[in-house]
């Protein structure tokens, strides 16, 4: 079973810039994007025709929202966290027999960090939430988290430590995360490969000379370890500031049958 996550940074634009394409080649069972910036009616998925379709857009149009397209029908849908609403469009939750999977757009603490304060509560909040669900079945986590969680996972880890994504406290909450029983699929395969990234700023020959930050992830619950077979980034794809995510599972943890 094949997994794949990606911040398209806008889809409207990215689908202009061969998303289409890639869906279609990469064929997956699941694929998760965030920050759509888009609202109800503004795009026809075509490129999605044997899949369903799950949306959940941001009240402020051209802003954040994520979407899932699952060629397996999930038991349920919940949008958002503590209710089923989500006024920034940051979380999707669908359930499956065996796990549930978590689509999230973490909030971004703001270049001036003037949003720390919001995004280390919501990450407690994130937290509670998935270890409710990790104590009824298994959950798989993807999308972008906005923090480059160890030195490894940035190319300029000093000069960039306090930087918002790169701060102490959202670091800690990462690690936090993951000490409360889940990990991060591509260190559980990979855990000392270095220029692995998946943003790059847009400035000139940033991303041509892979000066990046690895902010988005698949995390998974420690005891699906077992069933994971492999993760990789896809950093050649081209279409937004970030790459795609790939995670391969054992076909057995998703029992219902597909949908095509």
């Amino acid at each position: 079973m094949k997994l794949i996550s990606w911040n398209v940074n806008g889809l409207r634009a990215c689908v202009n810039k061969g998303f289409s394409d890639y869906f279609t080649r990469m064929n997956a069972d699941i694929f998760c994007i965030q920050e759509t910036k888009l609202q109800e009616g503004q795009i026809t998925a075509d490129f999605a025709e044997n899949y369903l379709q799950y949306w959940n857009y941001a009240e402020k149009k051209g802003y954040s929202g994520t979407a899932v397209f699952t060629k397996r029908e999930p038991l349920s849908v919940r949008y958002g966290l503590e209710e089923n609403q989500e006024p920034e469009g940051r979380t999707l939750t669908l359930e499956f027999d065996s796990f549930y999977l978590v689509n999230v757009y973490t909030p971004n603490a703001k270049r001036d960090l003037s949003r720390l304060d919001y995004r280390l509560e919501w990450e407690d909040r994130f937290r509670r939430y998935l270890l409710e669900l990790d104590a009824q079945k298994p959950v798989i986590i993807c999308g972008d988290l906005n923090v480059a969680h160890q030195e490894i996972d940035i190319r300029n880890a000093k000069s960039n430590r306090g930087n918002s994504g790169f701060t102490d406290e959202e670091r800690e909450k990462m690690t936090r995360l993951l000490q409360s029983g889940f990990l991060d699929t591509f260190r559980h395969f990979y855990p000392d490969r270095t220029d692995a990234y998946t943003w790059w700023s847009y400035m000139p020959k940033v991303r041509e000379r892979n000066i990046g930050w690895r902010i988005d992830y698949f995390l998974a619950s420690a005891r699906l370890a077992p069933s994971l077979i492999d993760a990789r980034i896809d950093a050649d794809v081209m279409g937004s500031d970030h790459c795609p995510i790939i995670l391969e599972v054992a076909d057995q943890l998703l029992g219902n049958e597909d949908i095509s």
